[in-house]
């Protein structure tokens, strides 16, 4: 029955498609309006390109910070951690954006977040392995970064906090037969390096385009975390266990990506790209714990020894026509993608223990997963009559997704065995189908955009070790609205809605119990139903100049959200599984301000305020929890001469709530130098986390346990590099706007 209902829903968008397309009444050309707003027109001043050296100097306000009426863009060429560092760095300087030690991604305090690449999914930036890529992939290969707090209906209502959309910097070479790129080289403390080439060429209807860049970093994890159990009745301690680790390890990474575009016509052009990436990461450290009764007396002492390893790689390939009609922007284009993601996460460890005495345990753990994603688009824009636009589409998301698990255990390294209780096999695949409209137009001095996205969503989950099936379909609406108003040429009001779902993912549905450590076990939760969110904004804008004010009330409404519960299953041991929350609401208000200070010293600064309140007393040790959430960041920026550009920025995040307790405040403080030395080559010096202490501490406390977690990640770093770039400048075709939604237009 669901295959034949899927059937109907391709059929009806092809037919809903090719009758837009082909239809036989031109499109009217765009009528001449009146002067644009700030949001909609292109910054005045020509953007120099991202990659070429003399981008030195300190770009003013509208190439810094871009808008249309549902998303705002930021530009990294001043943003010198981004530069030398990973795609955390990048992200940890966006507004809205917070980045913890594990690479987990949120937006304005809530984690679900869709990571696309040039406005397409990228299969290393979902599943399980997402939080390794993006605290090891390179920055350097993007230019800008574009956030969507509430996407238009022709993005997919994924991820309850929005979209983050990263926009790689242009390659491709200048009509004529040219030849453009760049090298970046960096080296570090503790071994620390990077490398990157990018090159750029055009002859004719051809134009080629690719980069390779590879990543050798240190990683560094220090754990401190205390559990005590207590008495239910009278909240008396009954033990106390204190856990410690550290440890340490390389991170290896090399990605790579080559496209080309071949212009048959006037009307239709051909694009093929290929992409991969592979991550190593691995190390080893020393763990202890120790377990003292009610009277302080140690019950039990034993340490555990190991190595452990990350290994991933993904691979990609996308074949794109556009057919472009009669007038600027009406285009129809169909895009084929398919992406392959695997990983392996192993451990090998030796147990050693004091008290009581015991021989010795050796354990191996083996975790895989792999991803398989098929995703086909069919996009049609047309512009009309008074500056109107009208985008349709269809598209769909296939996923097949695999995971193992397996732990052995024995005296001696080649006398291990199986262990059933943690060792099994899940397979999961899911299939999304969906049309989409919006339609814009302005009315004199507002702007209007509304949409709606139809999607049907099917999956089937099979844990194979335990015999446990889940089958789920269901057709949603998701119906988006977007407003802008100019007070002024230089101030806009905007206000929008969206609806927006969360799936969950499959590592969450999983039944079976993983293996973490010694007193730490994972399961997912089949019975996990999405989670849903209302969300609206209110948004003030004023652009004078290189000056950039916006302040934006919001409230999200979510039902059945995502939240992790600990359970103390006996003997200090704790199982933690995913559950849904009654609901959970978000009102805040996020400010951001840039401009210039004085003739060389410019800044860039956000702060976002905003009260959670949890509804969570139906979970066990949960209960009903409202608190005042703050996070900021900030970046001053200082070019004393034409030469010489210095950056200081930092961000800090507040205290913020979960079900059982909270995570702590943290945060990061960076310096960077750049000094221009030809026009074709740069020297910079970059030192990330000065104060040499970011990580994050969350608490739990319930009626029968209470537990804290502290740790620490990574440690200071310094970079010194050069960047050095040849041939002509590449091209910039995308407008300022970066509208993905429609046909990809060059670099």
């Amino acid at each position: 029955m669901t295959s034949f209902r899927s059937g109907l829903f391709v059929g009806a968008a092809f037919m809903a498609m090719a009758g837009s397309a082909f239809a036989q009444t031109p499109a009217a050309p765009p009528a001449q309006s009146p002067a644009q707003s700030p949001a909609q027109s292109p910054a005045k001043p020509a953007e120099k390109d991202d990659t070429t050296v003399d981008a030195v100097e300190v770009k003013v306000a509208p190439a810094e910070v871009r808008t249309s009426i549902d998303s705002t863009s930021y530009s990294l060429t001043n943003d010198l951690q981004a530069s030398t560092g990973t795609l955390a760095d990048a992200l940890r300087g966006i507004p809205s954006v917070d980045v913890d030690p594990d690479g987990n991604v949120s937006l304005r305090g809530d984690s679900n977040v869709t990571i696309l690449v040039d406005g397409r999914p990228s299969g290393m930036l979902q599943g399980d392995g997402r939080g390794q890529a993006i605290l090891s992939l390179p920055a350097g290969q993007y230019s800008r970064i574009e956030v969507m707090t509430n996407p238009s209906a022709a993005y997919s209502p994924e991820g309850s906090g929005g979209v983050i959309n990263l926009i790689t910097k242009p390659t491709a070479a200048k009509p004529g037969e040219t030849v453009t790129g760049s090298v970046r080289a960096n080296v570090g403390d503790d071994g620390r390096w990077n490398l990157g080439v990018s090159a750029g060429y055009q002859k004719d209807k051809l134009s080629l385009s690719g980069d390779l860049s590879t990543r050798h970093d240190q990683g560094l994890q220090s754990i401190d975390r205390v559990r005590q159990s207590l008495d239910p009745l009278t909240g008396d301690v009954l033990s106390t266990t204190r856990q410690t680790q550290q440890a340490t390890g390389p991170a290896d990474v090399l990605i790579g990506r080559f496209s080309a575009d071949y212009r048959l016509n006037d009307k239709l052009t051909l694009t093929g790209e290929l992409r991969g990436n592979l991550i190593d990461a691995g190390g080893s450290g020393l763990q202890t714990y120790e377990t003292t009764d009610a009277g302080g007396v140690t019950t039990s002492r034993y340490t555990r020894d190991g190595a452990f390893n990350f290994s991933g790689d993904n691979l990609g390939a996308t074949l794109r026509t556009v057919r472009s009609f009669d007038g600027a922007g009406h285009d129809w284009t169909n895009e084929l993608r398919y992406d392959r993601n695997k990983g392996h996460v192993s451990l090998v460890s030796r147990a050693e223990y004091d008290l009581p005495p015991a021989p010795d345990l050796y354990e191996q753990t083996n975790n895989r997963f792999l991803f398989n994603g098929l995703g086909f688009t069919s996009s049609y824009v047309r512009p009309m009559e008074n500056d109107a636009k009208l985008r349709a589409g269809y598209e769909l998301d296939y996923r097949d997704v695999g995971f193992s698990a397996g732990t052995s255990r024995g005296p001696a390294p080649g006398a291990l065995v199986p262990d059933p209780f943690v060792t099994n096999r899940l397979d999961f695949n899911q299939t999304v189908h969906a049309l989409y409209t919006t339609y814009e137009r302005p009315f004199g001095k507002l702007s209007a955009q509304a949409g709606l996205r139809v999607e049907y969503a099917e999956f089937k989950l099979n844990q194979v070790t335990s015999g446990i099936t889940r089958e789920q379909d269901y057709l949603r609406l998701y119906p988006t609205l977007h407003f802008a108003y100019d007070i002024t040429d230089k101030q806009q009001i905007k206000a929008s809605y969206s609806r927006r779902i969360q799936r969950p993912q499959p590592f969450l549905l999983n039944p079976f119990v993983s293996y973490q450590d010694p007193l730490n076990l994972r399961s997912g939760n089949p019975d996990l139903k999405p989670q849903e969110t209302d969300a609206y904004e209110l948004m003030w804008q004023l652009r004078s100049g290189q000056t950039f004010y916006q302040a934006t009330v919001y409230f999200r409404d979510t039902d059945k959200a995502f939240t992790e519960v600990a359970t103390d299953i006996g003997g200090g041991v704790l199982l933690t599984r995913p559950e849904n929350l009654g609901s959970r609401r978000d009102l805040g208000l996020e400010l951001v301000a840039s401009g210039p200070l004085t003739k060389t010293l410019k800044y860039n600064a956000s702060v976002n305020l905003y009260r959670q309140e949890i509804d969570a007393v139906a979970l066990t040790g949960g209960a009903d929890r409202s608190g005042t959430v703050f996070s900021g960041r900030a970046s001053l920026n200082w070019q004393p001469t034409p030469e010489d550009f210095v950056q200081l920025s930092g961000f800090y995040q507040g205290d913020s709530l979960t079900a059982q307790g909270k995570r702590e405040a943290g945060g990061m403080l960076n310096l960077g130098y750049r000094r221009k030395l030809t026009d074709k080559l740069a020297l910079q010096v970059t030192a990330r986390d000065l104060l040499d202490n970011f990580g994050d501490t969350t608490t739990t406390r319930t009626a029968t346990f209470t537990d804290r977690n502290e740790r620490t990640f990574v440690g200071r770093a310094v970079f010194i590099g050069l960047t050095w770039t040849f041939g002509a400048k590449p091209k910039r075709e995308r407008e300022p706007q970066f509208d993905f939604s429609g046909p990809p237009t060059g670099g």
